[in-house]
C-alpha cells in the first residue's frame, strides 16, 4: 500500500512538474523577426546619386534616435548613397555595418534579394531596411505585407515596423522626424 501511494504521488509530482514545465514554455515569448523599412531621407539635388539635403540629414539622425531601443544587427541599403547616408547614423549607434543590395537586374531582381536576405537572418533579429519611393512598398510586399501602400515620390517620413512571426505578419506604419506633405 505504501508503495502505491508513493508511486501515485511520484506520478502526480512528475505530471505536475510538466505541466508547470509547459506554462513556463507558453509564457515565453516566441522569437519574431522586426523588420524596419524607411524610404531614404531628402536628397540635396536631382541628379543620379545625390547625397542628402539639410533636410535629409536632419531625417537621418532622427530616424536613428526612433531605432535607438531597437538595437538592429543587420542593416540593408541600396548601393546609393542617400540610402547610406540615411542610414548612417544609426549604423555608427548600434555598431553595425550596413550591407549594400545591389541594384542589377532591375528593381524586382532588388527586392527579391532584400527579402531573401531577410528570410535568411536569424529569427529574433531587428532588421533596418532603408530603400526608394519604389522599393519600400515592394518590399513589404515581399514580406508578407500585402496591404502596403504605393509611396508618393513627395514622401519621406513613412516607418514601416514589420514583426514576422511564424509565417504571419503585423504591420504598424507610422512617421518619424518631420512630417512630409505632399501637395
Amino acid at each position: 500500500m505504501k508503495r502505491l501511494l508513493l508511486a501515485a504521488a511520484l506520478s502526480l509530482a512528475a505530471a505536475l512538474s510538466l505541466a508547470a514545465a509547459l506554462s513556463l514554455a507558453a509564457a515565453l515569448p516566441v522569437a519574431a523577426q522586426t523588420v524596419v523599412i524607411v524610404r531614404h531621407a531628402e536628397k540635396a539635388d536631382a541628379s543620379a546619386d545625390p547625397a542628402l539635403s539639410e533636410a535629409g540629414e536632419a531625417r537621418a539622425q532622427a530616424l536613428a534616435a526612433a531605432l535607438v531601443n531597437a538595437h538592429p544587427s543587420v542593416i540593408l541599403t541600396s548601393p546609393l548613397q542617400r540610402t547610406r547616408l540615411t542610414a548612417a547614423p544609426t549604423a555608427e549607434y548600434h555598431s553595425v555595418s550596413p550591407e549594400a543590395v545591389p541594384l542589377e537586374g532591375g528593381v524586382e531582381a532588388h527586392v527579391a534579394a532584400v527579402a531573401a536576405r531577410v528570410r535568411a537572418a536569424p529569427e529574433d533579429a531587428t532588421i533596418l531596411i532603408v530603400g526608394h519611393s519604389n522599393t519600400v512598398p515592394l518590399i513589404a510586399r515581399a514580406l508578407g505585407y500585402a496591404e502596403a501602400a504605393d509611396m508618393p515620390e513627395c514622401e519621406y517620413d513613412r516607418l514601416t515596423r514589420l514583426k514576422l512571426e511564424g509565417g504571419s505578419v503585423m504591420a504598424i506604419v507610422t512617421t518619424y522626424g518631420d512630417r512630409t506633405s505632399c501637395s
